[in-house]
């Protein structure tokens, strides 16, 4: 970890792209995807791409190697779902663990592969924003609903990063936030686990701005999205703008540019 820090201040790190758009250019089927292991899983499982960690893990491995090729520093997991929230509308609860241990081996595997002394790879676990949301209802006539709570959020961020962990990550990235109470808890899930295992790695967080209101779906400005997570030991933070603008809303100096990351102050 202290590698990374000593790179960042001399270059800046290429991190790779999109893990979804690379799967579909393979075009796999329902019967790829459930592969041998879940061969008679009850539903159906085309579409959860992070359930391919298992059952096609050559394909990972390659979209892993080829932007490495291409030159990135810092290549993410194929986890973006892989929480018991998200892989529940799956049925696949039960294999959250292992699809994260599994991808950060996959990852980690591919960033040894291609490393150098003058060039280091590193691995990000990809931890994204879940299908639910703490902060809003998803029912108009009930302001009070919420789908699911905290603690079953921090809960389900906790069990991935575990996983995560102990396949060898460098980094987790809890990333595409648009709920910071979700973020939250993914951050005190984070602590909590390295607590109580006593273990070391660098956060990083990525907000993502949905409008040219410059704010989260959950209604947060950008300066209060920082203020919400400053608290947390966090190596790096982001904003990822999704508005389609002429004109960028200013930001805050945590960011050198709407789509870049700096590290906190």
């Amino acid at each position: 970890m202290h590698q990374l820090d000593e790179i960042i201040k001399h270059r800046i790190l290429v991190l790779d792209g999109a893990m979804g758009t690379m799967i579909q250019r393979y075009q796999l089927s329902e019967e790829d995807f459930r592969g041998e292991q879940f061969a008679h899983h009850p539903r159906p499982l085309k579409g959860n791409n992070d359930i391919l960690c298992l059952t096609q893990p050559h394909v990972i491995a390659e979209i892993h190697e080829a932007y490495l090729e291409a030159g990135a520093d810092i290549i993410e997991t194929n986890t973006f779902n892989a929480t018991a929230i998200s892989q529940a509308d799956y049925g696949t609860e039960e294999s959250v663990y292992e699809i994260n241990l599994t991808a950060a081996r996959l990852a980690c595997a591919a960033a040894k592969k291609y490393s150098t002394l003058e060039k280091p790879r590193f691995v990000a676990g990809s931890m994204g924003p879940t299908n639910k949301t703490t902060s809003l209802s998803p029912d108009v006539n009930n302001p009070g609903y919420r789908a699911t709570s905290f603690d079953e959020m921090k809960a389900a961020y906790k069990e991935q990063a575990r996983g995560l962990i102990d396949g060898g990550v460098d980094l987790l990235m809890v990333e595409t936030v648009f709920d910071t109470l979700n973020c939250k808890g993914a951050l005190m899930g984070i602590e909590e686990l390295l607590d109580e295992t006593d273990r070391e790695v660098k956060v990083v967080v990525s907000g993502t701005i949905t409008d040219a209101s410059g704010r989260t779906l959950s209604g947060q400005t950008i300066d209060a999205f920082w203020t919400s997570v400053r608290h947390a030991p966090l190596w790096a933070i982001g904003i990822t703008l999704r508005c389609n603008t002429s004109e960028r809303s200013p930001l805050p100096r945590i960011c050198a540019d709407p789509c870049g990351m700096t590290a906190p102050e």
